[in-house]
């Protein structure tokens, strides 16, 4: 058998079968054309365009980020700290960058005060940021920043402290972890306290640390400050001054507001139950309601003196003007409204004094429903005063030509109508001001209030002062409002509470009164929620507070005397008589 030679590959015969001459061709062009495309692109990206290649670059160490603002301080009136930013860091980070060993795990923890097992779940979490812990003290952040964990970083915040604590609560309200307001004057005066963040462009390293600042996209702006109309002092002795009443007549709730005659701002504000803006942890919504602006309720006698008012303007009665109130009874229809005495004929200035349901229903009589709903509606009732606050409320004053007889003498004496206890501080400015509405004000105003309106004359004003001066005399239902070396108006109230459309077993009592009475300086309101203790009037309840707060409002002030100390004044204050039970 013949012995064949094996074939190696170069004398391969397939080889010698050449390749077609357009297969050469159209792969040679096929090469040369993308050579010219990968030319040509990076032609374009490096010397025409070169953005998208200098993004991509930056985007491995550049960085964009927020520089916060510094909220704006608040003060009172005297430049007194309410409200002021304090710088914190927040701790957040990468988990994917987060490679952290058990042992740095449980430092870490211990920092936070934190559950190993909440910080793992945080770690594991597969998002590309997450949060920590936020507003930490800048000492424990820099324990936290000297581990020099991989994937976990810091960022600078500022949290809001209060001086003032649960005194100036619901006037100021507080700010969240974002530093965002959420109540009270936080929330109402936001678009000025927060200012704006600014925008800076830096570059960071593989840990995320910043090396270097490359420029300023947007500087910050910081808030504006905010000087308040309210006067810590005074602020302070109403707050003590409520407290005091809640603890000794059991009530459930309370409210005083004290006011400028003068220029309609708002020098105090307080509430009860109150809360600590500093530590909210067990805040609860009745310590949170801001009972000035948010809580309604029937005003009671305090109605009287705008029902007599809009007659004396109207010239229908006198003071002097005699109203047979008879055997303290008047049916209209089928319901019958009483006195809580016996008064027969009463003067127009004793129906004030003696607060006679009957006396005041037959003064109201008189006119027509649009008359007395233009005249509550020219005081502000039924609609809120717009300061700004959450939760603000109009009350309830419904349509005249809804209102039956037996309604609008209710409504008269303050019944069947609902008012905010700011609504109701506010309308006695007329009787300050001789006759002129001017709006409130939360800010310190730098000159007169404008804005201003009459609702009625100077006369007017001026004759039912003097009534509102008997109230607080002997024979009057708040002697005990009785302030010595100073000349007090006021008018109590005290009413049902309504529970499921009914009258419960359940009192308000309220007291609002001017002061010095000749020349009024201050209005303060009072407003006491279900005392339990075994008084309810507003002349027993409400108006020895309205006294505690004018005479410390007065002193600090340096309001001079506006009548003599007596032995007689000095005798009452010591001795505290009765006042005359008001009906209700």
């Amino acid at each position: 058998m013949t012995k064949r030679r094996p074939v190696t590959f170069n004398h391969n015969p397939l080889l010698k079968n050449g390749l077609p001459g357009w297969r050469v061709r159209v792969v040679m062009l096929g090469l040369m054309c993308g050579s010219l495309a990968l030319t040509g692109r990076a032609v374009y990206l490096q010397g025409v365009n070169n953005d998208f290649l200098q993004a991509k670059g930056e985007s491995r160490y550049a960085r964009v980020i927020e520089a916060p603002a510094t909220r704006g301080r608040v003060t009172d009136r005297n430049g007194d700290m309410l409200a002021v930013s304090t710088p914190v860091r927040s701790i957040w980070a990468i988990p994917s960058d987060a490679q952290l060993s058990p042992a740095d795990m449980r430092r870490l923890a211990g920092l936070l005060e934190m559950d190993v097992q909440e910080l793992d779940r945080r770690l594991g979490a597969g998002r590309e940021f997450v949060y920590l812990k936020r507003q930490l003290s800048p000492e424990l952040a820099q324990q936290i920043a000297d581990l020099k964990l991989p994937g976990i970083h810091q960022q600078q915040e500022f949290r809001r402290y209060y001086p003032g604590g649960e005194v100036m609560a619901h006037v100021l309200g507080f700010t969240g972890v974002d530093d965002k307001g959420q109540e009270g004057v936080e929330l109402a005066f936001e678009n000025s306290l927060a200012g704006k963040p600014g925008v800076r462009r830096v570059i960071r390293d593989r840990r995320g640390q910043v090396v270097d600042d490359v420029e300023w996209v947007r500087s910050p702006r910081d808030g504006e400050d905010l000087a308040l109309s309210v006067d810590s002092k005074i602020q302070y002795i109403a707050y003590s001054a409520l407290r005091q009443a809640m603890t000794t007549h059991k009530a459930k709730a309370g409210a005083s507001v004290v006011l400028d005659a003068r220029t309609g701002e708002i020098l105090a504000l307080v509430n009860a139950p109150t809360y600590n803006p500093n530590n909210r942890t067990d805040l609860t919504g009745a310590q949170l309601r801001n009972r000035v602006f948010t809580d309604t309720f029937e005003p009671g006698s305090t109605m009287k003196p705008f029902t007599v008012a809009l007659a004396l303007e109207r010239g229908k009665v006198r003071p002097s003007s005699m109203v047979d109130t008879g055997a303290g009874r008047i049916t209209i229809g089928k319901a019958t409204i009483s006195d809580s005495h016996h008064n027969g004929m009463l003067s127009v200035a004793q129906v004030i004094q003696k607060s006679s349901n009957v006396g005041t229903v037959k003064i109201a009589m008189n006119f027509q429903p649009e008359e007395m709903w233009r005249n509550f509606d020219a005081l502000g009732f039924g609609k809120p005063l717009s300061l700004g606050f959450p939760g603000e409320a109009g009350g309830r004053l419904r349509p005249a030509h809804t209102w039956k007889p037996v309604e609008q003498a209710t409504m008269s004496f303050g019944h069947g109508i609902s008012v905010s206890l700011i609504q109701l501080a506010h309308a006695y400015l007329v009787f300050a001001r001789d006759g002129e509405m001017v709006p409130l004000s939360l800010r310190k105003l730098d000159g007169p209030p404008t804005g201003g309106k009459r609702i009625f004359s100077s006369e007017t004003v001026r004759e039912m002062r003097a009534m509102l001066e008997m109230v607080v005399s002997p024979g009057g239902t708040a002697p005990r409002a009785q302030i010595s070396g100073y000349r007090v108006a006021g008018k109590t109230g005290t009413a049902h509470k309504l529970e499921g459309g009914h009258y419960a077993n359940k009192y308000v009592s309220s007291f609002v009164g001017m002061v010095p009475a000749s020349d009024p300086r201050i209005i303060v309101a009072v407003m006491i929620d279900e005392p339990s203790a075994g008084q309810y009037y507003g002349g027993t309840v409400a108006a020895p507070v309205f006294a505690q707060i004018a005479e410390g409002a007065l002193r600090t002030l340096g309001v001079p005397p506006d009548a003599p100390l007596v032995p007689l004044q000095l005798a009452q204050k010591a001795g505290e008589p009765p006042a005359v039970k008001e009906s209700m």
